[in-house]
């Protein structure tokens, strides 16, 4: 399941739900992350997306990670809208028959939803508000994916 939401992730509630019913699954690997205050310097963060084609584009990204690592399920929520520093910004859940392939698949997941997924993130800080965009090492991290491809 991929899902967008203003409302906040509750991450333990999200795994509980996510393992519940799983007798043939010998592994889930989770990601959580967290928006951070960068030493005072954010007090919001602010996520847009363009609902329907984004969870579209995540849900490509999702079925590559389930065929490349023969995953069992996926759950990915990601918030959009306002966020404060402590707040989960995404939830990503991988289960799989082995746990190489479950921690694989969320690293890959993680990977493209940093530096891929059309999101647009702007964080407001006390003197400004600047948009985000993905760093050198995003962008590093997604190309490892597609170099271990070939």
């Amino acid at each position: 399941m991929i899902s967008l939401t203003d409302t906040p992730l509750r991450p333990g509630e999200l795994l509980t739900r996510f393992c519940e019913d799983r007798s043939e699954t010998g592994a889930v690997a989770t990601f959580t992350g967290i928006a951070r205050a960068d030493s005072g310097e954010g007090t919001i963060l602010e996520l847009e997306a363009y609902p329907g084609f984004t969870e579209a584009e995540i849900g490509k990204i999702a079925e590559t990670a389930r065929g490349r690592f023969g995953l069992d399920d996926i759950l990915i929520l990601h918030r959009i809208g306002r966020i404060t520093p402590g707040e989960a910004i995404v939830f990503v859940a991988t289960a799989a028959k082995h746990r190489r392939a479950a921690f694989e698949a969320c690293d890959f997941l993680m990977d493209y939803l940093k530096s891929r997924a059309p999101f647009w993130k702007k964080e407001h800080g006390p003197a400004s508000a600047r948009w985000i965009q993905p760093r050198e090492e995003d962008h590093a991290d997604v190309a490892r994916w597609e170099k271990e491809k070939s």
